[in-house]
């Protein structure tokens, strides 16, 4: 059974997108190869990386990847769903032969404030919501 590609985009694939990414190819690997990227590529948030380690997947070794490369590639994706707010979103490019794009709205971890583990509180509950999707996402679309 062929895999579907999917692209997950956010302004720094820093958070949300890699979170997704990681999600996807834990949940449903038979199924998808999901991939993240960013318009705006930055570092890995910590936070995040603490968060998803607390369930059990560690994202410490992924790097930040730019959209634009991956358009200069000529990737192929099946899917690509941003992860960023509207504004943001808009700025997503044109894949070549992209069949459905999709677009879910998550706060962003980098922008929370507070101590640290009001930060970490904040980022477990978009983790908790970003799974919740992906797992909706697995049940939509897998045939």
């Amino acid at each position: 059974m062929k895999k579907s590609k999917v692209l997950f985009l956010c302004v720094h694939n820093s958070s949300r997108s890699q979170m997704a990414e990681a999600f996807l190819n834990a949940l449903a690997p038979e199924k998808f190869e999901a991939e993240s990227a960013g318009f705006e590529p930055g570092e890995l948030h910590p936070i995040t990386v603490q968060a998803m380690a607390e369930i059990g997947i560690d994202i410490s070794a992924k790097k930040s990847k730019a959209v634009f490369d991956l358009v200069k590639k000529g990737d192929f994706f099946a899917y690509v769903i941003t992860v960023c707010d509207e504004s943001s979103a808009q700025r997503c490019p044109v894949f070549p032969g992209v069949t459905h794009r999709l677009h879910w709205s998550f706060e962003d971890p980098r922008a929370f404030t507070g101590t640290e583990e009001e930060k970490l509180e904040k980022t477990r509950v978009i983790r908790d919501q970003i799974r919740e999707k992906i797992e909706e996402f697995i049940r939509e679309h897998s045939s």
